[in-house]
């Protein structure tokens, strides 16, 4: 199958007042997974790759082009996405090279030096039919970057999408990058206003410290895409662990990738059926997004 235009699928969500996936490969064995989760599922996922991801792998061209091989090999509805670039020319390589869409990431500039840079990446993404992502308000955790306190402007967030013409908008609303406990608290006031205040989807980060209840709630207050990375990590990663305890012989591989493989599939799949039913998936006990 084809890779699905993530304007597609966000557009489509938006219209149902659902929500999109969007999870982080970190190799090919998690990009298997998420397609698979799809499969499973019926629902569209986009799959992203992160600028951290890239300098991981020492390069972009390998992981890029595997992530897309996977994506076009599913049978599912699979887009492909760039995340947090603050490297203008990696957005630009990504767009050039095929992907649905691509964050550029300004939140550490000042507003106006944000706002020329971000129309740039919009400027080369326009003529490709690639949609752009960027953020305004910085979104807890990593580098020392997005203090707990810190909320986007709903009107300079309208100013920003005006000035820039991005077609989606990562916020800041009390969520936190890399937390690994179900604590953060989300304002649904806030989520509101800006929802009413843009006219492009708005996009939740830092999702894995969430409870699955608040994510519900967010999504019915107007998110429409979510990205998680450190919990699904957290499922591989425990997943190898139980492997090799059970296991202590083990020395190929692809048994105990195999196990941390499937756990996120699983976990994967559990998540987007939760994003894309918000109505009626509002309670869903302890084993939440985490």
């Amino acid at each position: 199958m084809t890779l699905t235009p993530t304007r597609t699928v966000l557009e489509a969500a938006a219209s149902a007042g659902t929500a999109v996936g969007a999870f982080n490969v970190l190799h090919l064995e998690t990009a298997e997974a998420l397609v698979g989760a799809a499969e499973d599922t019926g629902l569209p996922v986009i799959l992203q790759l992160s600028e951290n991801c890239v300098n991981y792998h020492g390069a972009f061209e390998p992981i890029a082009r595997a992530t897309l091989a996977v994506a076009e090999a599913s049978s599912a509805r699979v887009a492909v996405h760039l995340d947090h670039a603050e490297d203008v020319e990696l957005a630009l390589l990504a767009i050039d090279r095929g992907f649905g869409s691509v964050m550029y990431d300004g939140a550490k500039l000042d507003f106006a030096d944000n706002v020329a840079t971000t129309r740039r990446v919009v400027a080369r993404a326009a003529g490709a039919g690639v949609l752009v992502e960027a953020e305004l308000g910085e979104i807890g955790g990593k580098d020392g970057a997005h203090a707990p306190g810190v909320r986007t402007d709903p009107a300079e967030a309208a100013q920003f999408v005006a000035e820039t013409g991005v077609d989606a908008l990562a916020v800041a609303v009390g969520s936190s990058h890399a937390m690994t406990e179900r604590v953060a608290a989300l304002d649904l006031e806030l989520i509101a206003r800006l929802h009413a205040a843009v006219p492009v989807p708005l996009v939740l980060h830092g999702s894995s410290g969430v409870p699955d209840e608040t994510i519900v709630a967010g999504i019915a207050a107007g998110l429409t895409k979510i990205n998680v990375s450190t919990h699904l990590n957290a499922a591989f990663t425990g997943a190898i662990r139980e492997y090799l305890a059970e296991h202590p012989a083990a020395v190929d591989s692809r048994k105990y990738l195999a196990a941390g493989r499937d756990a996120v599939r699983i976990e994967a799949g559990r998540m987007l059926r939760l994003f894309a039913s918000p109505v009626t998936a509002g309670t869903t006990g302890k084993d939440g997004i985490g």
